[in-house]
C-alpha cells in the first residue's frame, strides 16, 4: 500500500473486509463510527484514498464506494537487485568489487529466493531472446534442469548458456548458430535465469 498513511490503510483496510463480509460497502457514517472520527474526518480519508486512486466513489449515492485497486495486490513495491559487472578471470563473481549498483525490480516477481543480475555482453543467446545490453536476472543456485538457461563458471570465466546434462560432461549451448557448444566436466551453476530488463531508450 505504497504511498497510504498508517490511517489511509487501517480505513482502506476496513473498506475492503466490509465489503467482503456484506457484499456491499458501508457508508461514510459507517466508517466514522468504526474509526471515532466524525463524518467529515471519515469523509476525508475516503477523498484521499480516491484521490490516490485505490477507491472510487459515487456523488449523491448511498453505499458508493468501490475499490479500484487492491492494494495487497499493488504491484508498485520493488526490490532492489544487485547487479554484478563483467568478470575478470580469477575474480568471484560475488566479490565486492564487481558489484556496480542495484536495479530495481517488482518485489512480487522475485518470491522468497535470492537474486542477482548482470548486464549481457555480446550476441550468443540472441535466438533465446536475449540481447547485447540486456540485465538479466538470475536466481541464485548451484543446480539446474536440462534446458534451463544458467549463469556457468568455467575454468574461471562465467557464462551464459542453456545447460544439459550428457554422458561423461556438460553441454553449455549458445542460442546462436555462430557459437559452438561448450563441452565440460568441470562446471559450477550460479544461478538460474527469472526474466531479463531491456532498455529502449
Amino acid at each position: 500500500m505504497k504511498g497510504l498513511t498508517q490511517r489511509q490503510r487501517e480505513v482502506f483496510d476496513f473498506i475492503r473486509e466490509f465489503i467482503r463480509i456484506n457484499r456491499y460497502p458501508p457508508t461514510i457514517r459507517e466508517i466514522a463510527s468504526n474509526f471515532r472520527f466524525s463524518v467529515k474526518g471519515s469523509y476525508d480519508h475516503v477523498k484521499a484514498l480516491e484521490k490516490k486512486g485505490f477507491l472510487r466513489c459515487h456523488e449523491n449515492r448511498s453505499r458508493a464506494i468501490e475499490i479500484v485497486r487492491d492494494a495487497e495486490a499493488d504491484k508498485d513495491e520493488v526490490a532492489s537487485v544487485p547487479l554484478l559487472g563483467n568478470v575478470a578471470a580469477g575474480k568471484p563473481l560475488f566479490a565486492e568489487e564487481n558489484l556496480q549498483g542495484y536495479v530495481q525490480v517488482p518485489a512480487a516477481s522475485l518470491g522468497a529466493s535470492t537474486h542477482f543480475a548482470l548486464q549481457v555482453k555480446g550476441d550468443s543467446m540472441k535466438d533465446a531472446g536475449i540481447m547485447d545490453g540486456d540485465v538479466v536476472v538470475v536466481t541464485h543456485q548451484n543446480t539446474a534442469d536440462n534446458g534451463d538457461i544458467v549463469v556457468a563458471m568455467v575454468d574461471e570465466a562465467v557464462t551464459l548458456k542453456r545447460f544439459y546434462v550428457e554422458k561423461n560432461r556438460v553441454r553449455l549451448k549458445a542460442e546462436n548458430p555462430k557459437y559452438p557448444p561448450l563441452y565440460t566436466q568441470n562446471v559450477r551453476i550460479l544461478g538460474k535465469l527469472a526474466f531479463l530488463m531491456r532498455s529502449y531508450t
